[in-house]
């Protein structure tokens, strides 16, 4: 099979993590007999820079045209330290989301066995722990109306979504529990918020339709409490925006660190794959970073994208032989670098 694949590496670590994934997604076509086609983008910091816009319709372009996109990180302190600046890196992800009309984002949180020591929670609540998260990514306060008044002294974010955001994505779920073990929770803020209403409202409306699957309702200050205290409970975790992005990053806590966690958003057009860490630009340039997270994006974009399982569980089987080994980078505290781990998960591959 030959795979068109959008490179777009981003900022900060995102360069070096990209390119172990790279390495590892050309060991897999060596194996099975397929050919990678890359094309690079700019998105982020690096855009801006080049072309004063963090996703410019030349990447845009290029991201329609390939069959799956292999994503970085975008973001950069000299953006990050300027609240005035009037475009920023980030801006990049929400446009290419939107774009390419990515609506659902996709976060397996899973343990390794040699791992399980490396997460700050005991070792009885994460062995074993095994779920997905489903994070809506197109509406609610990222997408929302924003703005400043009373001369720049009030600042206002607004969460929006309709019913067919909502049915769209919990309909996702409802098939991901289906195929898992059929239990779903809906995270919300139903007691406060008007827009968590409708989401619950909605998601009590669809449950008729799938009689298999066990649904319950968290708050999602309890859901945060409970990610920690009993993460084995969850099957299939589904949320907005906002408070997705918060619980997936809480979600590192369990596997141990930030860089094991993969993801895959998908909807309407290309679908893209990254790791779920941010562009970490202290490391940038050093060779420290972490890359399994990107590798392992480029696992779910064999399954995802392509539908190539085989090709997927060849590079898990990698990376977990890679962690069984200790061929591990700084953050999990080994001495590995991130070329290293790169190298020696291809050759295993």
């Amino acid at each position: 099979m030959k795979l068109k694949i959008a490179k777009l590496p981003g900022d900060g670590i995102g360069p070096e993590v990209v390119e172990q994934a790279v390495k590892a997604v050309n060991a897999v076509c060596t194996r099975f007999g397929h050919e990678a086609e890359y094309v690079f983008g700019y998105v982020g910091a690096c855009a801006i820079d080049r072309f004063g816009d963090a996703y410019p319709a030349e990447t845009h372009a290029l991201c329609m045209e390939s069959d799956a996109v292999l994503f970085g990180a975008v973001g950069d302190p000299k953006y990050d330290n300027d609240p005035t600046s009037k475009v920023r890196p980030e801006q990049g992800l929400l446009a290419i989301r939107k774009q390419l009309g990515l609506y659902a984002n996709l976060r397996p949180v899973e343990t390794f066995k040699s791992l399980v020591d490396k997460s700050p929670l005991k070792t009885e609540l994460v062995d074993g722990a095994d779920f997905l998260c489903i994070r809506e990514l197109t509406g609610g306060m990222y997408f929302g109306e924003k703005g400043r008044k009373d001369g720049g002294n009030t600042a206002y974010d607004t969460c929006i979504y309709s019913r067919a955001e909502v049915e769209r994505i919990l309909e996702l779920a409802f098939e991901y529990a289906l195929r898992r073990r059929r239990h779903l929770t809906v995270v919300d803020k139903a007691n406060v918020l008007e827009s968590s209403r409708l989401w619950r409202q909605v998601a009590r409306e669809m449950e008729p339709r799938y009689p298999d699957v066990t649904v319950d309702y968290m708050f999602v200050d309890n859901a945060a409490m409970q990610l920690i205290r009993c993460p084995k409970f969850f099957d299939v975790l589904v949320t907005e925006n906002t408070f997705g992005d918060i619980l997936t990053d809480e979600t590192s806590c369990i596997s141990g660190s930030m860089g094991l966690l993969a993801s895959a958003s998908v909807g309407e057009h290309t679908s893209l794959f990254e790791p779920i860490h941010g562009s970490y630009p202290q490391a940038a340039g050093k060779n420290i970073a972490n890359p399994v997270a990107a590798i392992l994006s480029a696992a779910m974009m064999f399954e995802y994208a392509f539908g190539l399982m085989e090709e997927g569980k060849a590079i898990r089987r990698a990376v977990a032989a890679s962690l069984e080994a200790g061929i591990v980078t700084e953050d999990l505290g080994g001495t590995c670098t991130t070329s290293e781990v790169g190298d020696w998960i291809a050759s295993n591959i």
